[in-house]
């Protein structure tokens, strides 16, 4: 499936050149330009990719099943046959290596395909019926069913780090689309070819699938400007959205301050703390040296690009936790820095370690090598003490990067304290021995306040996309701690229930009717009744 870049946004299958400012990728490794340069569009051409969903909606919500399903699939498919050509843009306005640009493709693919499954299954859209009792007293019961619906079309921001994987395909989108929700994409400015080409492939899907053009947008636009509006746009009933705090609360608010406010779902914030408990470190020297090596692994993978990247580590003080730092000292030095998304990040990643290396009580544990050139900075690991953590708001800032903090504290009441002071995360990790059990049972219900992922003897980057996920938070790792952005319950984020009382049967819904014709599962007088 071989693709000619146009440096156009996509409008309901249209190419339409944007009447703004000209933006092109780059090379962050070389600083080369890439060709070609895609046009911003304005407010008005923003207009049409709204309007189009709009009248896109009521066809693609009631979508048949298998249809709606099948349509998942070709994207996915399309998206594959792209081959090494996608392959090639990523990494070279990326700077991710080859490996992990083809695990960001399947996870991509792979989760298309699952949500294809949910959309087969039908479980998402929450059928409940209560029948009527005519007799009942002292009132009869009317016969009330109930359904979920698609809120309506979506707006979706694609995110630096994942220029596939939480990009034009990616989680917000398929799961939007899974919900019967059509999407208006704004792609990252920083990955224009990587994004028209995977919006190619759904465009072709949409038109395979002879469904409504308006199904889906791609645009390009100034970040901020068009943002915005696209928040503010009437026709919008809901955004998707990872990036940094700031962009993530100034959607917030536009949204908020709409006449008719809608939901962000905003990924945020996170710097997904470890805590090492006495009993784990209590091993060999090459047992406590291969948990160093997976630390800095951890922090160090994708240039520490990742949002569940263990930015914060809380090791016990004593002997056997010094000789967990001197390893870890010891680890980080062997690690040469890698290349960064873009100069930006890279120059924020900068301040942000100079920052936390100028704090009082602050000291480097170890720090790697400079990469081959000025955007690929060395990785470094600091420490302090539980006490410095309490007091110094500033050792709780994410760094965006390959950059982490050690905290040695001296009990488990210093590990209570410290987990209340936290703000939301993404993640918690407890790495634990049997004989920490009791030490670290307190703990957990702690964290379940604090984080959406509770891990054990783990590392915390790597999602796993099934059923049982949870990547979200207390704010500001997510704007809506209810909600997850990865696994299947994501879906739940774009629909919402709808009952129908005493509705004729010929005017309901095919999900809600008696006969099924759907072979849905669906709760009937409170018991599940399963269609095979």
């Amino acid at each position: 499936m071989p693709q000619n870049l146009t440096g156009s946004s996509l409008i309901a299958g249209q190419q339409v050149p944007g009447t703004g400012r000209t933006v092109h990728g780059h090379n962050p490794a070389t600083g080369e330009q890439l060709e070609p340069g895609y046009t911003l569009i304005d407010e008005s051409q923003l207009s049409q990719a709204t309007a189009a969903a709009a009248e896109a909606y009521p066809s693609f919500s009631t979508l048949e099943p298998e249809a709606h399903a099948s349509f998942l699939e070709s994207i996915a498919a399309n998206i594959e046959a792209v081959g090494q050509e996608l392959a090639a843009r990523v990494m070279a306005e990326t700077g991710l290596p080859e490996a992990r640009v083809t695990m960001e493709r399947g996870r991509t693919v792979n989760q298309l395909r699952l949500f294809a499954s949910v959309v087969r299954a039908g479980d998402f859209r929450g059928v409940r019926w209560d029948p009527a009792i005519p007799d009942r007293t002292p009132l009869p019961r009317p016969d009330i069913r109930q359904r979920r619906i698609p809120l309506g079309p979506v707006a979706v921001f694609g995110a630096s780090n994942f220029p596939l994987a939480f990009s034009v395909a990616g989680g917000d989108t398929a799961s939007a689309l899974a919900a019967g929700c059509p999407v208006v994409f704004k792609a990252h400015n920083a990955h224009p070819g990587t994004s028209e080409i995977v919006g190619q492939a759904i465009t072709q899907a949409v038109a395979d699938a002879d469904l409504h053009p308006g199904v889906f947008s791609l645009i390009y636009g100034p970040g901020a400007s068009i943002g915005q509006a696209l928040a503010s746009d009437p026709a919008i009933t809901a955004v998707g959205f990872t990036g940094s705090r700031a962009a993530g609360v100034s959607l917030m608010q536009a949204a908020a301050a709409r006449e008719v406010p809608i939901p962000v779902y905003a990924e945020m914030s996170s710097i997904n703390p470890v805590f090492f408990f006495p009993g784990v470190l209590e091993k060999n020297d090459d047992d406590v040296a291969a948990l160093a090596q997976a630390y800095i692994t951890s922090v160090t993978g994708s240039s520490g690009q990742l949002c569940t990247q263990p930015g914060l580590v809380f090791v016990p003080s004593g002997t056997a936790g010094d000789r967990f730092v001197t390893a870890v000292g010891e680890a980080a030095a062997q690690v040469e820095g890698q290349t960064m998304l873009t100069a930006s990040i890279c120059q924020s990643w900068k301040q942000g370690v100079e920052q936390l290396a100028a704090q009082t009580g602050v000291e480097l544990v170890g720090r790697g090598a400079e990469g081959p050139h000025d955007n690929a900075p060395a990785p470094a690991v600091y420490q302090a003490s539980a006490e410095q953590f309490r007091n110094n708001p500033v050792l709780h800032e994410e760094i965006f990067g390959a950059a982490s903090l050690v905290i040695r504290y001296d009990s488990p009441a210093d590990l209570a304290e410290a987990t209340q002071r936290l703000e939301g995360q993404l993640t918690a990790t407890i790495h634990v021995a049997e004989s920490d059990y009791a030490q670290a049972a307190p703990l957990v219900p702690l964290l379940e306040q604090k984080a959406g992922r509770i891990l054990a003897n783990g590392w915390p980057t790597g999602v796993e996309v099934n059923h049982a996920m949870v990547h979200g938070g207390p704010f500001p790792a997510t704007s809506d701690s209810r909600t997850t952005s990865v696994g299947t319950l994501a879906i739940e984020r774009f629909l919402r229930p709808v009952a129908y009382q005493n509705l004729p049967e010929e005017l309901l819904p095919e999900p809600v009717k008696a006969d099924n014709p759907w072979n849905l599962n669906r709760r009937i007088d409170g018991d599940l009744q399963l269609e095979s």
